[in-house]
């Protein structure tokens, strides 16, 4: 642990925006699965949880959370289930 008040500030930075982080990646995984679920199903609703899927996709790349080529290739791959 840090001796310097400034360091210790960063630790406890460092905690919180590593919970966060995590937390949006998991929305973004689930926010997929979803979306194979109810295509794998053909659900009526398809469409609207790949729009949803999509823009919290697009949210975690603008953040800074996935590199936007692998959000353009996850929106593909889920694109190419629709």
């Amino acid at each position: 642990m840090p001796n310097i008040e400034s360091a210790i500030k960063r630790v406890r930075q460092n905690e919180t925006a590593n919970t966060r982080n995590s937390a949006k990646i998991a929305s973004v995984r689930t926010a997929a699965k979803r979306f194979e679920e109810a295509a794998a199903t053909n659900a009526d609703n398809k469409e609207e949880l790949f729009r949803y899927a999509s823009k919290v996709i697009d949210s975690a790349a603008s953040k800074g959370l996935i590199h936007a080529n692998k959000a353009a290739r996850e929106k593909s791959r889920l694109a190419k289930k629709l």
